[in-house]
C-alpha cells in the first residue's frame, strides 16, 4: 500500500473501532426509566452463603437484591424457621452493601396441618420480611390440589396483617393450579385482598406449558395484576437456567403489553443466569443488569 492509503485504511480501522466502543459505553451506561427497581435474586449463588450472594450483586451494580435460595438448611435465605433476629440480621447486611430488598421467596407454609398453622407459618414469614426490610413476599402456590383451599385462605386471612406491616403479598406463575396468567387471575380474586397481587415470572409461563403458551399472549390476561416481575428466560426442552435475552422469551414485548395493562413501574428482579464459578456468575449478573435496564431505558 502507498503511504496515503496507509493512512485512510488506518484512520477508517480507528473510526470504526471508537463508534463500536461508543456504541458499547452507551449501551453499559443505559439508564433505567424512573420507577423501575432493577435487581437479583440470590438463586444463581444458592450452593454459597446468602452473603456471597449479596457480594455479587452489589459488585454486578444492582442496587436491588431478592432474597431466595441459598446454602443453609433450608436452602432459602428467609423462611418460616428463620427467626426475627436473623431476619435482621439479613436486613443489616443487605443495608451494609446499599441494597434494598423488594421481594423475598420464603418457602412453603404448613397449611397441610391447618388452616390456622398455615395462618402462623405466614405471619412467621410477615414478621420477617418487615424485619429484614423486605416489600414483597412473593409466594409460590402449592401443589397437592387438596391443600389449593387452605392454602390461599391462610393467605386471604394474613393480608390484613400483612398491611398492617407494610408488607405486601403476591403468587407468582410456579405450577399446578397457578401456572398462567388466568389461573392467577383466579386465586387474586378468591383471596380478595389489595394486598395480594400477582409477580409475574414469563419463564415460567413456557415452562410449565412446557413451551406452549407464549408470555407475551399470557400477558394480556394480567392487566391490573402485577406487582412485580421475576425476570426469568427460557428454552426449550425444559431450561430457565440462562441468563435473561439469551433464550425464547421476548422481553420487550411482555414488558409492553404489561406496561398496557397497568404495570409501569415496579421491581424487576432477575432470578436465574447461566450458571458457571464465581467470576462467570458475576459477568452474567452484569450482562444481565444492562439488559434489563436497556429494556425499560
Amino acid at each position: 500500500m502507498s503511504n496515503s492509503m496507509n493512512r485512510r485504511f488506518f484512520l477508517k480501522a480507528g473510526a470504526a473501532a471508537v463508534a463500536a466502543y461508543a456504541c458499547r459505553a452507551n449501551a453499559q451506561d443505559t439508564k433505567p426509566a424512573a420507577g423501575w427497581q432493577i435487581g437479583c435474586y440470590t438463586r444463581p449463588w444458592s450452593d454459597y452463603e446468602y452473603t456471597v450472594a449479596l457480594d455479587a450483586i452489589a459488585e454486578a451494580g444492582f442496587n436491588y437484591a431478592g432474597l431466595m435460595t441459598t446454602k443453609s438448611d433450608t436452602h432459602l435465605v428467609i423462611s418460616v424457621k428463620t427467626t426475627l433476629d436473623e431476619a435482621k440480621k439479613i436486613g443489616e447486611e443487605c443495608k451494609k452493601r446499599g441494597l434494598s430488598a423488594p421481594s423475598v421467596y420464603g418457602g412453603g407454609i404448613p397449611v397441610e396441618e391447618s388452616i390456622e398453622a398455615g395462618v402462623k407459618g405466614m405471619k412467621q414469614l410477615i414478621d420477617n420480611c418487615a424485619a429484614a426490610g423486605v416489600a414483597n413476599l412473593m409466594m409460590g402456590g402449592v401443589g397437592d390440589a387438596k391443600l389449593h383451599e387452605p392454602y390461599y385462605t391462610a393467605i386471604r386471612e394474613s393480608c390484613p396483617y400483612a398491611a398492617e406491616k407494610g408488607v405486601g403479598i403476591s403468587v407468582k406463575p410456579h405450577g399446578g393450579s397457578n401456572s398462567t396468567g388466568p389461573q392467577c387471575r383466579k386465586i387474586i380474586d378468591f383471596v380478595g385482598h389489595k394486598s395480594f397481587r400477582l409477580w409475574y415470572d414469563p419463564g415460567n409461563i413456557f415452562y410449565y406449558s412446557d413451551g406452549k403458551l407464549d408470555p407475551v399472549d399470557d400477558a394480556a390476561t394480567v392487566d391490573g395484576l402485577v406487582a412485580g416481575m421475576s425476570v426469568k428466560d427460557f428454552q426449550l426442552p425444559k431450561e430457565v437456567m440462562l441468563t435473561p435475552g439469551t433464550g425464547k422469551v421476548d422481553f420487550p414485548k411482555v414488558m409492553a403489553r404489561l406496561k398496557q395493562g397497568g404495570f409501569t413501574s415496579g421491581p424487576l428482579i432477575i432470578e436465574c443466569l447461566k450458571p458457571g464459578d464465581l467470576p462467570g456468575l458475576l459477568a452474567e449478573a452484569k450482562k444481565a443488569r444492562q439488559f434489563v435496564e436497556q429494556l425499560v431505558a
